[in-house]
């Protein structure tokens, strides 16, 4: 199963919050953290490793806190996955021979790397911009909800 790890959810969160900010001021890392409940160490953490990846901007002080780096459209959901998890990989042998006893014989392994490549393009053309224009899902589920009841 591919799925994506807690501190990558918690980063998505995270940016996502920042993007939807009207004011574009500063959220520190306590503010995040008590808003959707996650440990403020982690979430901390994880501002530190998207800041370092350029993705976010830290401002010190009373006022200071993180900012989005550069505009929700120009960062894709792809970077936000690897500045936490580092590069996609969907086999054991996506890094190399050394992982896999079968990589020499596998029939499988190209198949699957560029079904990697696709989802990875996938990512890559969704922006921070549209996640965090995306309706909550309730609204999106109320025209379906309406239709039912007819």
């Amino acid at each position: 199963m591919l799925r994506l790890s807690k501190k990558a959810d918690y980063a998505l969160m995270a940016m996502k919050h920042l993007a939807m900010r009207s004011d574009a001021a500063s959220a520190s890392a306590r503010e995040i953290a008590e808003q959707y409940d996650i440990p403020i160490e982690l979430m901390a953490k994880v501002l530190q490793l998207l800041a370092r990846r350029g993705l976010l901007t830290s401002h010190q002080g009373t006022r200071g806190g993180y900012r989005l780096g550069r505009a929700s459209s120009l960062i894709s959901v792809a970077d936000i996955i690897q500045a936490i998890d580092g590069p996609l990989t969907v086999t054991a042998c996506s890094t190399g021979a050394d992982n896999c006893g079968q990589y020499a014989k596998c029939s499988v392994r190209d198949p699957l790397w560029r079904l990697k490549d696709r989802i990875v393009a996938a990512l890559v053309t969704c922006s921070l911009q549209e996640i965090a224009t995306d309706p909550p899902l309730e609204e999106a589920l109320t025209p379906l909800v309406t239709l039912r009841r007819s």
